[in-house]
């Protein structure tokens, strides 16, 4: 796929208070023929996230149609998983109802932070979202005891599909903890209980290598999984070893062959992508292939857009 970037859409600057920074995983949803709502996690001033979003031109995303004043999804009850921050990281139509699937977070105290992922709906657009439930629809487990980060969920017939961030172990870098992370595999019947097997779709290719927050399309016959991809060391400081985009492609949706080298643009030479990659969540749209991405600080420089061409 050629792809051609088209520049930064909107960094978040504090106008709403809740939005002091970043503007994290740009999840974008095909409101109607002429509006995309893009859905993302904004922080306050005490690191905060909260899941808010702001509507784009269809046609050209780089205009701004609407910037949503407030969240659309707060921080839970004090005790619960998600009581110190709120992350989208994907949604799913079934019907008139809008499942969004997001990153709750505990801040930690041997680790820096727990996650885990909860569900809420809308049956307005998105406008607002409701919690399903208090507590968390995927969290660690017996066999998965560390980490759960972005999840993809889609619905094909009766099954739900998931490809979720796993966290394999917490490996102490430079005197700190880092989760290493990859991707796999769950099943649902009805996108609320689990099925997951410890699937591995997505492996680290080194021990120091995490790949992150899936993407998955199907296209034809054939599964497209867009994803992150970064270095456990040195990747908050050194651009080298931050978040670069990764690709994958499969036939069922499960065994997964990587072509990293496919996946089409790198950093730019200056300004706000010219560190990282990060987060990327593509949307067709008739003949064209849209992709949205944070680029540097894991989405304190905002989030833009490339563009391609399908067929």
């Amino acid at each position: 796929m050629l792809w051609k970037k088209k520049g930064l859409i909107y960094c978040a600057d504090g106008r709403h208070g809740f939005d002091h920074s970043h503007c994290h995983k740009p999840t974008p949803l095909l409101l109607d023929a002429t509006t995309i709502r893009v859905f993302f996690g904004a922080r306050d001033e005490k690191n905060v996230t909260r899941t808010t979003f702001i509507d784009v031109d269809a046609g050209d995303p780089s205009r701004i149609k609407y910037i949503h004043p407030h969240p659309v999804l707060d921080t839970g009850k004090i005790g619960a998983f998600d009581d110190s921050g709120v992350n989208v990281c994907s949604i799913c139509r079934d019907g008139d109802r809008l499942y969004m699937y997001f990153i709750g977070c505990n801040v930690g105290t041997t680790v820096h932070m727990r996650n885990a992922i909860g569900v809420a709906v809308s049956t307005d657009g998105g406008l607002h979202f409701e919690r399903l439930y208090d507590g968390a629809v995927l969290d660690r487990s017996k066999d998965e005891p560390y980490y759960n980060g972005a999840v993809e969920v889609i619905k094909e017939g009766n099954r739900w599909r998931m490809w979720y961030t796993s966290g394999t172990e917490w490996k102490v870098v430079n005197h700190r903890p880092e989760i290493w992370y990859h991707i796999k595999y769950a099943e649902s019947q009805n996108g609320i209980y689990w099925v997951r097997n410890n699937t591995s779709c997505i492996p680290p290719a080194t021990e120091f290598e995490a790949t992150a927050r899936p993407n998955v399309l199907k296209i034809g016959d054939q599964y497209r999984m867009w994803y992150s991809r970064r270095d456990l060391v040195d990747f908050r400081t050194d651009r080298k070893h931050a978040y670069r985009g990764g690709y994958a492609e499969s036939i069922d949706g499960i065994n997964w062959r990587r072509q990293d080298d496919a996946f089409g643009f790198t950093t730019s030479a200056s300004g706000w992508d010219s560190d990282a990659i990060a987060y990327p969540y593509c949307l067709p749209i008739d003949d064209r292939l849209l992709m949205f991405y944070n680029g540097n600080g894991f989405g304190r420089s905002g989030f833009g857009y490339a563009e391609c061409q399908l067929g």
